[in-house]
């Protein structure tokens, strides 16, 4: 009946592709045939699951409801339609798009060689455990959707006040389910410093912190990887280019060798990898080659969840599946007093760093030395000021953060620590966290175009809507802090809420 059904589809869909001009044809042909020989269909019908091969993702992440806004400044832009985010987009790079086609190869070959083979019960335990949590959810969603709960379930660590959330109600069933149920399965394989190990201070220093705290959790780590529901790749691509990386040489195989290596290990000595074709693995970087790295590994990087801060979708982020990870920079790895504030905001807004990219070269043409009320400079030795940069935040109501060579800047969680509403200028990031937090509550957009009018635009946000910004500002820290042993609802709990979520999105059939 099934395959019936499938041969009339396909069928029809031939039929009108041959309506359609040759290279419009290719690229159609392409998808058709992922989708219809591996099962790696995107849609939020659950009658669907049943018949599937290997995996599937919905279309979209879990549908939080948007909270009201209070205020028109800067309204979310709609959910971008980009290409890139197909889990196999389709490339314009001839290498690229033959490891694509190369991919599509070996997955049907895989799915037909499965064909008849018992179902694995361990993960049709774990599914049917992760149903329940959807059902759950999905219930908190619809009745949200119908009335405003107003009795939260009593949580002392959980303060839903303010606007910052997507629905506060939604979140907090789910975060509590995560709590209970989440368990994260580390490989022991591999020696420090390239595993195990990782940078605990400067720009890259979350990398290394936050891959200690997964390692050393007693709540989420379980050493039996049969309840594992998500599996941990624990290599430092930091530590990969500290220890092997040649400035002169430059080769960058280095990366390829780790990364091959390390997934051949694992894959051959477990089922896991081999179960979902790494769906339920995730790796962890902020270095800037965090993505380069995963792509040795064509699995890695189209169907495992990648938490990166560099989440740019204009080099193949995908929300469906990745994690957008806060850029922290501990400049001398104290994660104790991060956060202040003040009351005296004497200037408008403030920015002071390198000019490390096109934004940041757009920001300085307009507006580097030349008004008092913008103050951007390259350096603080240009400001002729005595405060330093972090007292410039503290008495800034807004402090920009400028996209640099990549899309990710430790500005924002900086702004966030003094109390400084953020202005995001950047293009194709996904922010951190975005998937439950309102960023329009605590932060002002303004895009790449409107660097010129930047001032205009924050004069223009008045003294109560920009009263209640700082007020979402104040109340979004506790989940940009680090905390060591970890807190409820800090920044390693929402890195692993992400990972939950996406997660939930996923469905294995194995």
């Amino acid at each position: 009946m099934m395959r019936g059904h499938v041969e009339e589809g396909i069928s029809k869909a031939k039929a009108l592709i041959a309506k359609i001009p040759c290279n419009f044809q290719i690229i159609i042909f392409i998808s058709l045939t992922i989708i219809a020989f591996f099962g790696l269909i995107f849609t939020n019908n659950n009658n669907v699951y049943d018949n599937l091969s290997f995996f599937s993702l919905p279309s979209t992440p879990w549908p939080w409801t948007p909270s009201s806004s209070a205020s028109d400044h800067r309204p979310s832009p709609p959910p971008p339609q980009n290409p890139n985010m197909a889990l196999y987009p389709t490339f314009n790079n001839p290498k690229m798009q033959k490891a694509v086609m190369s991919l599509a190869k070996e997955l049907n070959e895989k799915s037909i060689s499965r064909r008849g083979q018992k179902r694995d019960k361990k993960i049709e335990r774990i599914e049917a455990n992760l149903a329940k949590a959807r059902v759950l959810i999905k219930d908190a969603i619809i009745k949200s959707r119908n009335s405003t709960p107003t009795n939260l379930t009593e949580d002392v660590d959980y303060v839903p006040s303010g606007e910052i959330y997507r629905n506060a109600y939604v979140i907090q069933r789910s975060y509590t389910l995560m709590e209970s149920m989440l368990k994260i399965y580390v490989y022991e394989e591999g020696d420090p410093p390239l595993f195990h190990d990782g940078p605990s201070k400067d720009i890259y220093s979350t990398e290394g912190i936050f891959l200690g705290l997964i390692e050393s959790s007693n709540h989420f780590r379980t050493y039996d990887p049969d309840e594992a529901h998500v599996y941990f790749l624990p290599f430092s691509v930091v530590m990969i280019l500290q220890n092997l990386f040649d400035p002169i040489i430059r080769d960058k195989g280095v990366l390829e060798r780790v990364v091959r290596d390390y997934v051949r290990v694992v894959s051959t000595k477990y089922p896991y990898w081999n179960r979902s074709l790494g769906a339920d693995h995730f790796m962890l970087s902020c270095h800037d080659w965090g993505p380069r790295a995963t792509w040795y590994v064509h699995h890695l990087y189209f169907t495992s969840m990648r938490v990166l801060c560099n989440a740019n979708t204009s080099e193949f982020f995908n929300p469906r599946k990745d994690v957008s990870f806060p850029e922290i920079n501990l400049r001398n790895g104290n994660i104790t007093g991060l956060t202040s504030g003040s009351l005296n905001r004497t200037f408008l807004a403030f920015f002071a760093g390198q000019s490390h990219g096109y934004i940041r070269r757009l920001l300085f043409q307009h507006w580097k030395n030349r008004d008092d009320d913008i103050r951007v400079f390259e350096n603080m030795s240009e400001s002729n000021s005595s405060l330093s940069y972090k007292e410039m935040m503290e008495r800034s109501k807004f402090c920009l953060c400028p996209s640099g060579y990549e899309v990710a800047s430790p500005r924002v969680p900086e702004a966030i620590y003094a109390e400084c509403v953020p202005v995001l200028i950047s293009q194709d990031y996904v922010l951190p966290f975005s998937d439950v937090l309102d960023w329009d509550k605590f932060s002002v957009r303004v895009s790449v175009g409107e660097l010129p009018e930047l001032k205009r635009i924050l004069s223009g946000i008045g003294d109560d809507e920009y009263e209640s910004l700082q007020r979402g500002v104040k109340q979004v820290q506790r989940h940009f802090v680090v905390n060591d042993p970890p807190k409820r609802y800090d920044v390693f709990h929402m890195m692993v809420h992400s990972l939950w979520l996406r997660r939930l999105n996923l469905r294995i059939n194995a």
